[in-house]
């Protein structure tokens, strides 16, 4: 993790490696400096525990997350040469947007009702997953979806589905300090549980 002033404000860099405790611990050491605009940047697989982590200590501090960029974005169908490399989507995806990937998927916004992604790893949506989502494609039965919340009216992973009732939603839509909860749905015993996470 590296922070640094710029004319516009901090500019935050999470790296491959990043833990959110690292991360929370390094943030609650320069607390003072984080109440201003703050542009998060990931390099590589971030863990997405460590970019929830910035968001809140960013939060707690007063200050304001900026946009959060993707300095090596792996852009679909761009050279595809067949491997299940992690895509990052950086922005939100709106109704009628539909994306099969061999591999994870990291989705630097919200899944609008309408969009659905469909992943052969993992879905981490930074953002609200409200459109529809299977990650496992495939059978793999140890992906996960991660949201902030997620409020869809179906996910997948592997070969199982979770569909809420109709006019509702998966989610709880648990708060903690006013904020909405990050979300993890993964398979156990064959069945789709959502945790929230802190």
């Amino acid at each position: 993790m590296k922070l640094r002033g710029t004319l516009g404000g901090l500019n935050l860099l999470l790296e491959p490696g990043d833990t959110a405790a690292g991360v929370t611990g390094a943030l609650a050491a320069r607390a003072d400096l984080l109440g201003s605009h703050v542009t998060l940047e990931i390099g590589g697989d971030t863990d997405p525990a460590a970019l929830e982590a910035a968001l809140r200590a960013i939060r707690g501090a007063g200050g304001t997350p900026g946009r959060v960029r993707a300095p090596r974005v792996t852009v679909p169908g761009a050279g595809d040469d067949g491997s299940a490399r992690t895509v990052i989507l950086p922005h939100g995806l709106r109704a009628g947007f539909r994306g099969e990937y061999r591999g994870s998927v990291v989705i630097l916004g919200d899944v609008n009702p309408g969009a659905e992604v469909v992943a052969g790893g993992d879905v981490i949506v930074m953002g609200a997953l409200r459109g529809v989502v299977h990650a496992g494609y495939g059978g793999h039965a140890d992906a996960i979806v991660w949201a902030r919340p997620i409020a869809s009216a179906q996910i997948r992973i592997g070969d199982a589905v979770a569909r809420a009732p109709e006019g509702s939603s998966l989610s709880n839509m648990r708060k903690l300090d006013g904020h909405e909860v990050a979300e993890q749905a993964r398979l156990q015993d064959g069945v789709i549980v959502i945790d929230a996470q802190r």
